[in-house]
């Protein structure tokens, strides 16, 4: 089956090689060259898909990464993978809606159109079909198939991957759903069918909002806790000795990554809209996490004072500013707020990520055009940073090291010897003097 995957970030280059191992020929389609350059050099820029795994199917022409729009001719089965980054609160679906454009004029009688993108229920048969309608003059259901299966990824995870994560599918009607579950039930061990794409849609947000607001739970607590001279964390070790009914969740510096900040957003968005009512427990949870970066940065300046260091003039190492621990994903994460507050107090801010590239933020648009012309819609969290090596020297030269990711590529042995003091976020380093735990 000849199948197109719209968009080449950490959802889509996984799925398109999976699709190209199990026998279909592939089109990785994205609009940033460079990457497009990389992937077709055999360079991987996600981390769940090495060159060893990407090298021999482009070897074999089973796999063909392109820009080119007139390469997406001829699909049998195309998935949307892009993104829709929320803009002022709302969710900006411009590259769904290009990707639908691209594919409309190349849509065929009996091929198959699936959405991957999270965004908010109905998005597939209220926004998607009409589209490939529109372009194509042809109808879904009656003429091509449509369906849904959002993405359930974890970049860097390695026991849950693409092949062994169930994967929810839906389609528009039986006929549509036959095929989606087909095409990914070849992909993955294990499809979970679902009798709408609007299920389906809310499956995946119903996921993201459970992490947001289990996590904004123990953040709170966190910045309690310290105040009332509570160790949180050994509560929370606590409390996961109980075999049933609890799930643990640990503080962090805020809610980063193309998910956590962005697709639980999308649910107030859509209730406020269809039904007129606020959904408060996501819009606290989300207040929640938001306001952590800054709480970071107030432990952080009190730290320094009590150590006759002010914040201005002082050097600061961020150690980890990508979203997550082992994964380069540095869409939303709060590093960059963390960075901006702490230059803009006046300190010297340096940045180590053994797994964070400059440029490999996410996706970009699928369809070049006013939107996308000389724009990075996530922006580069280290443009104001140094980016350094987390070696000995950094970590000695520091005034202040806090740890945001807890990658295993670090050397913690190496930070707690040499800094001379830590905000450890992660509860990563082993305790000592100079360590204090968030």
């Amino acid at each position: 089956m000849r199948v197109v995957i719209a968009g080449q970030g950490r959802v889509g280059l996984p799925l398109a090689v999976r699709a190209a191992e199990v026998g279909h020929r592939v089109v990785g389609y994205d609009v940033d060259d460079r990457r497009i350059e990389r992937l077709a050099a055999g360079e991987s820029p996600v981390e769940d898909v090495p060159a060893g795994r990407l090298r021999p199917l482009l070897e074999d022409g089973s796999y063909l990464p392109s820009a080119e729009p007139s390469d997406v001719a001829g699909f049998d089965l195309a998935v949307i993978t892009v993104s829709a980054p929320l803009r002022d609160g709302v969710p900006d679906l411009s590259s769904i809606e290009d990707a639908a454009a691209l594919l409309a004029q190349h849509l065929r009688p009996g091929a198959s159109v699936v959405l991957e993108s999270t965004a908010y229920p109905g998005t597939t048969e209220e926004l998607l079909a009409p589209l490939l309608e529109a372009g194509s003059g042809l109808v879904a259901g009656r003429d091509f198939h449509l369906g849904c299966s959002p993405e359930r990824t974890d970049p860097g995870n390695p026991v849950w991957r693409l092949e062994n994560t169930p994967k929810v599918v839906a389609g528009i009607d039986p006929a549509s759903l036959a095929a989606v579950e087909g095409f990914y039930g070849g992909l993955v061990e294990r499809t979970v069918p679902v009798s709408s794409c609007k299920e389906a849609e809310l499956t995946k947000l119903l996921e993201n909002a459970f992490r947001q607001v289990n996590v904004a739970l123990v953040n709170e607590l966190a910045m309690f806790a310290h105040d009332l001279g509570i160790d949180v964390w050994k509560a929370i070790d606590a409390a996961s000795t109980k075999p049933f009914g609890h799930l643990r969740f640990t503080p962090g510096p805020g809610a980063g990554g193309p998910c956590l900040p962005i697709d639980p957003a999308c649910l107030p968005w859509r209730t406020e809209r269809a039904l007129g009512q606020s959904f408060r427990f996501v819009e606290l949870a989300n207040d929640v996490n938001s306001r952590m970066p800054d709480y970071v940065v107030r432990r952080l300046a009190a730290a320094l004072d009590d150590r006759q260091c002010p914040v201005k003039g002082s050097r600061v190492l961020l150690l980890g500013p990508a979203d997550g621990g082992n994964a380069g994903d540095a869409r939303e994460t709060p590093a960059a707020r963390i960075a901006e507050l702490l230059v803009g107090m006046g300190a010297e801010v340096r940045a180590a990520d053994p797994h964070a590239r400059a440029g490999a933020h996410g996706p970009e648009p699928v369809v070049p055009g006013p939107r996308a012309a000389g724009h990075d819609p996530y922006g580069d969290p280290f443009a104001a940073v140094r980016r350094v090596e987390a070696c000995p020297q950094e970590l000695a030269a520091a005034d202040a090291v806090v740890l945001l990711a807890d990658h295993d590529g670090f050397d913690y042995e190496a930070v707690t010897t040499h800094a001379r003091y830590v905000l450890d976020c992660r509860r990563r380093p082993a305790p000592g003097a100079a360590v204090e735990v968030l």
